[in-house]
């Protein structure tokens, strides 16, 4: 190839390449969640806020203030501290832990119960539910969980039908609410195959079951992307353990 041809072609080259780099502008992310994020009484959890993508996650999933939210077995808490602060004195979080995974987890069970007897976290109330049993004090504006799809059908849990849930997820919205699910990616056709073992599980699987029950596939963010996780290997394997490749999908129940 001559010169000058490869020059005009490497030049109409970079502009593509740049727009495709771009990140996405920080006007994107409401004020808000901003607002949310930057709570002094988060400062212990700041430091995984980069790696977690958590204003990115927050907008997302479309949390607004005065809305009521399910943070379905919140962990630690570190959504639950922030969808409080989104959805402010309005709104409500309910920090919702089946009784078979809270069995297993008192610790984290007994800190959002602390957490909410903090009354800077005087929106948040913590249910427990059988794991068979999903449900709301009201319907809601959002049901989220973060790597804990997978856990539904291990006997652990009880064995639980992840349609049936899905299903109980769905009655439990309001018309036009979200469900966002995110878990650590198995590999492609495994289905449920890895759930108990890798604690994966295929995202064609998951899309597949909760719009078999009424929602609409809404979107989906790669923020959690990572494709150097080769998907065969324990999610707290030290090799990719706090950076598995996690998908983040988006469901709406139709209005």
């Amino acid at each position: 190839m001559r010169p000058t041809v490869l020059a005009v072609l490497v030049a109409l080259a970079f502009p593509v390449t740049a727009a495709l780099a771009t990140p996405p502008a920080a006007s994107a992310i409401p004020a808000y969640v901003t607002a949310a994020v930057n709570d002094p009484a988060r400062k212990d959890d700041s430091a995984n806020d980069e790696r977690r993508k958590i204003a990115d996650i927050m907008a997302f999933a479309e949390v607004k203030p005065g809305q009521s939210v399910v943070d379905l077995i919140p962990g630690s808490g570190y959504f639950t501290r922030v969808f409080s602060g989104i959805v402010g004195p309005t709104g409500h979080v309910y920090a919702v832990w089946p009784n078979e995974y809270g069995s297993e987890a008192k610790s984290d069970v007994q800190a959002s119960k602390a957490l909410v007897a903090n009354p800077h976290y005087a929106n948040v109330g913590v249910f427990m539910v059988p794991s068979k049993e999903f449900k709301t004090p009201g319907k809601v504006d959002l049901v989220f969980t973060s790597q804990n799809y997978h856990d539904y059908p291990d006997k652990f849990m009880g064995n639980v039908d992840p349609v049936v849930f899905d299903k109980q997820v769905f009655d439990s919205l309001k018309p036009g609410g979200l469900f966002v699910v995110i878990d650590h990616v198995a590999e492609a056709g495994s289905g449920m195959r890895d759930t108990d073992t890798l604690h994966r599980i295929d995202p064609a699987i998951v899309k597949k079951q909760v719009e078999s029950v009424g929602f609409v596939f809404d979107g989906e963010s790669d923020v959690l992307r990572n494709p150097a996780d080769p998907h065969n290997i324990k999610v707290f394997d030290k090799a990719i353990r706090g950076h598995t490749d996690q998908f983040v999908y988006r469901f709406r129940k139709p209005g």
